[in-house]
């Protein structure tokens, strides 16, 4: 079963789920005893291989051409399909973010194979590849085969965690033939973004409705800040208007799978635990110890967060 990799750039820089869905790629290559080829699209991108080699793929395919510059449904699905078309492999991988979740089903359903999403680990044994995937707001995992020869999966950042290779990589550049787009990007308008991608991010301070008001969100950053940290909030903080909603965790925001998350005044509700549950370390901030927060919590402090939060950054402030 060779294995082709789709590797997300934005603005010339190749995603760190990007990366763990190369480095999986590779691992997978290996069990197999199959190559794994990478596919970047985009615009004077060639300037990204050589981060791309780190993760060990055998082949590195460039779809360079200035009609790619930003995503595109049609121009990038035309792209990828003529590369599948061409290598057909058994298996794509894909890092699980907003523009796979637009990308792969429409490729996959041109290409009659079978697709599952949000992947968060991935079997090898005698009886073939399955993959595990979370369903019911993560009450619970399943584990998945895909019956056609070719094969779609996208990946959970964070859940595959990346590791370097040493190897020689073929550098292929494709010649691009695209028709006129029904619909064209004009440009791409992104909120001003302090700190790691939400998604991405390692460690993740995120604040809730016990935070009482918005300034409360001013020690939450600062927390962050520190820590090197992206900021989320629940799903109350952001209907109450004190942050953006592309910063709410959970079953209607991101779901992410940090290192460490912080829970400062949260309450827990299922909706919330489904975008977080996954990770690795949760750290619970909450002065009511009934708070369902506390059950799920690795470390669970019962206590008011403005007297808590400030130790903390006293703390970190203090460390050389």
């Amino acid at each position: 079963m060779s294995i082709l990799v789709f590797a997300e750039q934005r603005d010339k820089k190749i995603r760190k789920s990007a990366k763990e869905a190369v480095s999986q790629g590779r691992f997978l290559a290996d069990k197999l005893g199959q190559e794994v080829a990478v596919l970047l699209i985009g615009s004077e991108i060639s300037t990204q291989v050589a981060e791309v080699e780190k993760y060990g793929p055998h082949e590195i395919y460039l779809a360079d051409n200035q009609a790619l510059e930003l995503y595109n449904t049609e121009t990038y699905s035309s792209v990828l399909t003529g590369l599948l078309s061409q290598l057909n492999p058994g298996l794509i991988l894909m890092a699980h973010t907003a523009m796979s979740k637009d990308l792969a089903p429409r490729v996959a359903q041109r290409l009659g194979a079978g697709l599952i999403t949000d992947c968060v680990d991935i079997h090898l044994n005698e009886e073939g590849i399955s993959f595990i995937r979370p369903f019911y707001a993560g009450k619970i995992l399943a584990r998945m085969k895909i019956a056609t020869p070719m094969q779609f999966v996208t990946l959970r950042p964070n859940a595959f965690p990346p590791a370097e290779r040493t190897g020689k990589t073929v550098i292929r550049r494709l010649d691009i033939s695209l028709d006129d787009p029904r619909a064209r990007t004009v440009r791409i308008d992104r909120l001003e973004s302090q700190g790691p991608d939400l998604t991405e991010a390692d460690i993740i301070v995120s604040g809730g409705r016990g935070l009482g008001e918005n300034d409360g969100f001013a020690l939450v950053r600062n927390l962050a800040e520190l820590l090197d940290a992206a900021v989320g909030a629940s799903r109350a903080a952001v209907d109450a208007g004190w942050i953006d909603q592309q910063q709410q965790v959970g079953q209607t925001g991101k779901v992410v799978s940090p290192k460490v998350y912080f829970a400062l005044g949260i309450s827990g509700a299922i909706q919330h635990i489904a975008g977080m549950g996954t990770s690795k370390c949760i750290i619970a901030v909450n002065k009511d110890q009934e708070a369902n927060i506390h059950n799920i919590a690795d470390y669970s402090i019962v206590g008011d967060l403005y007297d808590v939060v400030p130790v903390m950054i006293d703390q970190l402030k203090a460390v050389p």
